[in-house]
């Protein structure tokens, strides 16, 4: 709001009721001119539409002129994500001769295997998960429960470290640290950080890229998009749509590589 006042200032406007939507279409342009975000842009004008209609509700301007103003397209951002070739170095990078490292790959497996967010993996009960069966039940956002299928890498991975794991029998977690405690989200973010390191992974990776890799991964290969939307626990299918812009931005690298024509 106070840039917008210095430009009609600027522009010999004396109040409120003498912008026209030309004069805030102009300033956003120099805005776009300095440089200034897409999306703070968008917020400049979210704000200059409030205040009109503030205004006008109050009878202090007469008309809502900012909502004549078409708003600017944000830009899509696509989910980051790993290649097939870079899950599986990711996936082998821990030690399987150490208690820790039979644990950390059980985590990311499990990850990679049903696209939990770490908040759900982290929470994750024995009771929960059915190894010899391949599925697991996970109360997600909004307190709603799913099913999901877990693969047999994925269940295998499991069953190596339990069968190493001391633990006090009340410790119904399925991830402990080596303290005995539940795993963080915290702590595993930051092993999930040092395991790219060593896998020689130069994205910047998280617990969510292997969430996005998952569903991103099951589109490439035929998936329907709602079994997708139920796995995930998205209560949207809009939502689970964005890991189709995914698949068409690697559809078109795939025909600029390979094609005569690229």
């Amino acid at each position: 709001m106070v840039g917008f006042a210095a430009y009609c200032e600027k522009q010999g406007l004396k109040n409120w009721d003498e912008v026209r939507p030309e004069n805030i279409t102009d300033y956003l342009g120099e805005r776009y001119e300095d440089r200034a975000a897409v999306a703070t842009v968008a917020r400049e004008l979210i704000s200059l539409r409030m205040f009109y209609r503030f205004g006008v509700e109050e009878g202090c301007l007469k008309e809502d002129v900012p909502k004549l103003v078409e708003s600017p397209k944000l830009a899509k951002v696509l989910p980051h994500v790993l290649t097939e070739e870079e899950v599986t170095r990711l996936l082998s990078a821990p030690d399987k001769d150490t208690p820790s490292g039979l644990r950390d790959r059980a985590m990311l497996e499990l990850l990679y295997a049903t696209g939990l967010r770490v908040s759900e993996l982290v929470k994750l009960k024995k009771g929960d998960i059915n190894l010899e069966e391949g599925f697991l039940q996970v109360v997600g956002k909004g307190n709603k429960t799913r099913i999901v299928p877990v693969g047999s890498y994925a269940c295998q991975a499991v069953k190596d470290y339990l069968a190493t794991r001391c633990e006090e029998p009340r410790r119904k977690e399925v991830f402990l640290s080596r303290l005995g405690k539940p795993m963080t989200r915290i702590n595993f973010w930051m092993r999930i950080k040092k395991y790219a390191q060593e896998a020689d992974i130069q994205k910047d990776i998280s617990p969510h890229v292997l969430r996005h890799s998952f569903a991103t991964h099951l589109i490439m290969h035929g998936a329907d998009l709602r079994v997708v939307q139920e796995m995930l626990g998205h209560s949207s299918v809009v939502t689970t749509e964005k890991y189709t812009h995914v698949e068409y931005s690697h559809l078109k690298k795939t025909h600029k590589k390979f094609h005569p024509h690229g």
